[in-house]
């Protein structure tokens, strides 16, 4: 599985997931020509890419993901992992479905 990071992705749970499966593919917004894109334009990267999207934001994401099935485009995934959340959590939700797949 590939992973794009959303640019508000939470860096400590990104140290974590990295600690704990040292050969995820990963990749940060912020590491690409998409930084500070609108978030269609990042969900178009992800599914160009092949990239699951992590993000925080149940705000909007969502909703543009929604869209983007709702005309037929490709939508590799969107993990959304809340910021009520410990980040001890979220590290072990992902790498627990990692280790199952």
């Amino acid at each position: 599985m590939r992973f794009l990071a959303d640019e508000n992705f939470n860096g400590r749970v990104l140290r974590g997931i990295r600690r704990e499966m040292p050969d995820v593919d990963i990749v940060r917004v912020q590491d690409t020509e998409i930084y500070q894109a609108a978030d269609p334009k990042v969900l178009e990267w992800a599914a160009q890419q092949g990239r699951i999207l992590l993000t925080h934001d149940v705000e909007t994401m969502i909703g543009f993901a929604n869209e983007r099935i709702a005309a037929g485009l490709y939508v590799p995934g969107v993990i959304i992992a809340r910021y009520s959340l410990s980040v001890g959590a979220i590290i072990a939700d992902y790498a627990g479905c990692q280790r199952a797949v």
